[in-house]
């Protein structure tokens, strides 16, 4: 080694007004020195050279034209093109030694025309592959998911009505009833049949629940509805100010005291239903 480089490897680094040391000249790893790179305009005006280097991938060669301070990891998307390779199942050797993407071309000591070897990496391939089929599984989960919960949204409006309608004294065919239950009981078999993890399984669970709140809701109906009778369909009534007028058999009169007795909550949680009033046939 000459006097004048240990000179430039003993003598401290002074920065000057380009923001390189004195010198002009850095260590690298493994002891290589190479000249200081910089970002300001003067070291831009500095020419990086390109090498052409060979890669040997299975029994093809591919030949690549790259800047020397480039990263391995850059020469492997450049190769990703070339060999359809995914740069995570990349494994570059030069010199018999597997080279991290992280690691600079110049200082590993490639120059133009220098040979490496590209191999696969079977264990990283098959890890993305089963990633890969992890995430798409979840996607379509959660596709199933937000289909399902709008089917439901749609039956919860129809479970709604009828409830108006039959708590307003109206009865509805029964037909009705067992085919909100029957569609209700479809979403729910869909539900279980959707594996899913984390946030997905909570989504999943929540639309369950609501599932089984509206099956409850709709049998507790079909009791209400069935003790209701079909005759409230010929009587006439009149409401003016909380008193009932027309023809009607006493039987299905309630006076003031009784309807106080009767609260909301009575109606909406009825229990099984005992009728005590003995409807007259018309």
């Amino acid at each position: 080694m000459s006097k004048d480089l240990l000179r430039m490897k003993t003598k401290p680094n002074k920065p000057n007004g380009n923001g390189l040391s004195s010198s002009g000249w850095e260590m690298r790893p493994g002891g290589m020195l190479v000249q200081q790179r910089s970002s300001d305009s003067y070291q831009s005006s500095v020419t990086v050279p390109t090498i052409k280097i060979k890669v040997k991938y299975g029994s093809s060669y591919h030949e690549v034209k790259i800047s020397s301070q480039a990263t391995f990891g850059e020469l492997k998307k450049m190769l990703a093109g070339q060999t359809g390779l995914h740069t995570e199942d990349q494994k570059i050797f030069y010199k018999e030694k597997e080279r991290d993407s992280r690691n600079f071309l110049d200082v590993a000591g490639l120059k133009d025309g220098s040979k490496l070897v590209l191999i696969e990496d079977e264990i990283s391939r098959e890890k993305r592959f089963i990633e890969s089929r992890r995430n798409a599984k979840m996607e379509n989960a959660s596709k199933e998911i937000t289909s399902i919960r709008l089917d439901i949204d749609k039956l919860a409006k129809q479970v709604a009505n009828v409830e108006m309608d039959i708590y307003g004294g109206k009865k509805v065919t029964e037909t009705l009833l067992l085919s909100l239950i029957e569609l209700l009981m479809t979403q729910l078999i869909k539900l279980d049949g959707i594996t899913a993890d984390g946030d997905l399984k909570l989504q999943r669970r929540m639309q369950v629940k609501r599932v089984q709140k509206y099956i409850e809701t709709l049998d507790m109906l079909k009791i209400r509805n069935s003790a209701l009778g079909n005759h409230n369909a010929k009587v006439q009534m009149h409401h003016k100010n909380g008193i009932f007028t027309g023809k009607m058999p006493k039987s299905m009169y309630y006076n003031q005291e009784q309807r106080k007795r009767v609260s909301f909550a009575d109606q909406r949680n009825p229990g099984p239903v005992v009728v005590t009033t003995k409807w007259e046939t018309f």
